[in-house]
């Protein structure tokens, strides 16, 4: 089989900005959607953002809390609720396991075919010490969106900050 490599696109217009996850997004793209996320918080003239996940195959852990945090990062600057865009059953099923119906508004239908426009980020690289502190970062920002995933993720969480604790202090 084939993976389904992972792929972040984007496109910015008329104050609507898409954010599409294309394929099997892994942590490997963590760094990309986090420089998204810092930069979608200077965007001038933002009034919404959707992100499409209609071609997404798998979303892991660590992408959903950097989503969550792209998010965070826009709700204070636009007036609706971020939209999600999804037609995987899985992948909603997922979503709503995870809490994200309480900071996006989740549909299965496009509102615009702004999608078109998506065209490929360069992937962030990212060395081995960043991905780590960033899959920490995504699943402390998970735990904080409801009690499910504060028990699903907690080990995750301190094994990462034990190993944190070593690498520091080793």
């Amino acid at each position: 089989m084939i993976m389904n490599e992972g792929r972040v696109k984007a496109a910015f217009d008329a104050g609507v900005f898409v954010l599409k996850l294309c394929g099997d997004v892994r942590l490997t793209l963590c760094a990309t959607l986090d420089s998204q996320a810092q930069q979608l918080a200077e965007t001038p003239g933002l009034q919404a953002l959707v992100i499409d996940l209609r071609e997404a195959t798998n979303v892991d852990s660590t992408a959903l809390g950097f989503l969550a945090k792209v998010a965070m990062a826009v709700q204070d600057k636009i007036d609706h609720k971020p939209t999600i865009v999804v037609d995987n059953p899985d992948v909603q099923r997922m979503l709503e396991v995870m809490g994200f119906a309480q900071f996006f508004t989740m549909m299965a239908a496009p509102v615009t075919e702004v999608c078109e426009l998506c065209d490929d980020l360069p992937e962030v690289p990212a060395d081995l010490e960043a991905t780590r502190q960033r899959i920490l970062e995504a699943h402390r920002i998970l735990m904080r969106m409801n009690e499910h995933n504060r028990e699903e993720f907690q080990p995750l969480v301190e094994m990462l900050e034990a190993q944190e604790t070593v690498s520091h202090h080793g």
